[in-house]
Parts: C-alpha cells; sequence; structure tokens
C-alpha cells in the first residue's frame, strides 16, 4: 500500500485555507480512499488563546473539529488527484462529537480521519484526535465537494 504525505506548501495548494484559518501544519499516512493523518503543532501563540482562555488556553472543540476537517479535504484532494485549491470541501454534517480531554499548548495533535463512505460528492468521515497516543475528542462527520464556478 503507497502512503503519500503533503507539507505546508502542498496543503495550501490544495485547499483554501490560510492565516489564521488554516489548521494543519502536515499530513502523512496518506492511503487514497482510505484514510490520513493531519498533524497540528499547538504553540501558545495560536490567534485564539487570548480569549479561550487567556489564563489558562485550551483549544476549542470546534477548532479540532476543524482541524479533523482540513485534514480530511487533503484526503479527499489527493483522492481525486486534484492538484488546486479549485474545489472545496464544505462540511454537511457533524454528528457523536465527543470531547474527552483538553488541548493545550504545546500538544501535537494527530488527526486520524477515516473514509466511512463516499457517494458522488458527498464523503463521510470518522475522526479523531490523539496527543501522546491519548484520545482527546472524535466525532463523524460528512462533507461535500464543490467546485469554486459551482458557486458564481
Amino acid at each position: 500500500m503507497n502512503k503519500e504525505c503533503c507539507n505546508i506548501d502542498e496543503i495550501k495548494r490544495l485547499i483554501p485555507h490560510r492565516y489564521p484559518f488554516l489548521l494543519i501544519d502536515k499530513v502523512i499516512d496518506i492511503v487514497k480512499n482510505e484514510s490520513a493523518i493531519g498533524i497540528k503543532s499547538v504553540t501558545v501563540n495560536e490567534p485564539y488563546f487570548p480569549g479561550h482562555f487567556p489564563s489558562s488556553p485550551v483549544v476549542p472543540g470546534v477548532l479540532q473539529i476543524e482541524s479533523m476537517a482540513q485534514t480530511a479535504a487533503v484526503l479527499v484532494a489527493k483522492s481525486l488527484d486534484i492538484s488546486d485549491s479549485s474545489a472545496l470541501v464544505l462540511l454537511t454534517t457533524i454528528d457523536n462529537a465527543k470531547f474527552r480531554r483538553p488541548v493545550t499548548p504545546g500538544d501535537v495533535m494527530s488527526l486520524s480521519i477515516t473514509v466511512q463512505k463516499m457517494r458522488n460528492k458527498l464523503w463521510k468521515f470518522e475522526g479523531e484526535v490523539f496527543v501522546n497516543s491519548q484520545k482527546m475528542s472524535e466525532c463523524e462527520f460528512s462533507a461535500m465537494m464543490r467546485i469554486y464556478n459551482e458557486f458564481s
């Protein structure tokens, strides 16, 4: 089984997200149409920490889900051999989200994404966030592929 990887430059070619909303640093172990692992090194300089929470910074759960979704978008782009960010992968559902432990500055999130179903432009995923092999959060989510010119 051939596994691929994406560094930050390739991620920026594949998905349209940019600072401060690009929430993954690299994607490893990509198996097209099956799975991928996103990596996010959490620093104290993240733009949301001054408000969430100043005296005890915690990565918001919704941003953990967004990090999983961005990893899934890279997986979809690689699976469909899309080479630029002209296609968007838009969240359509989030189910069974559970937040087990807080993610804090200094943590490295490992975002494990597994494809559950693919049907036309709709993809269903299972995602989990790990830090040092401990599960921090998990959810199931669906996303739909959109091409930029479909919005106009």
